[in-house]
């Protein structure tokens, strides 16, 4: 497997182990619609939501949440659109981006909450 994959799956499990210790319970992991992936489908409380992850070994060309671009947006909300559909779900979405640096053996990891008011 490539490297950069070895890291965004690093970058996942780390993500799924900060939700689990912060109340939230996990839906699923990688849900696929058309042509979107959503990373994480988490729960907490009446809220689901919606969060890409985003990993990177530096900061050098940009913080990883800057890589959550216009197109990626249109993307997760229309794939958790369709989950919500899918399942019949009367719920309240919320979309996070969870933006992580993982150089040698330290991780930073940075939440942002209802990050696309962040990102337009």
């Amino acid at each position: 497997m490539a490297d950069h994959n070895e890291l965004g799956k690093l970058g996942e499990q780390k993500a799924i182990a900060y939700l689990k210790e912060n109340g939230y319970t996990i839906c699923t992991t990688n849900w696929r619609f058309q042509k979107a992936e959503i990373d994480i489908i988490a729960q907490k409380a009446e809220t689901y939501v919606c969060v890409e992850v985003k990993t990177r070994t530096s900061n050098y060309f940009g913080d990883p949440q800057d890589f959550v671009d216009k197109k990626k947006i249109k993307l997760l909300v229309k794939a958790m659109n369709e989950y919500i559909i899918s399942n019949d779900l009367d719920v309240e979405v919320r979309f996070d981006v969870i933006a992580i640096i993982h150089h040698k053996n330290k991780t930073t990891l940075t939440h942002f909450k209802d990050a696309f008011f962040y990102f337009d």
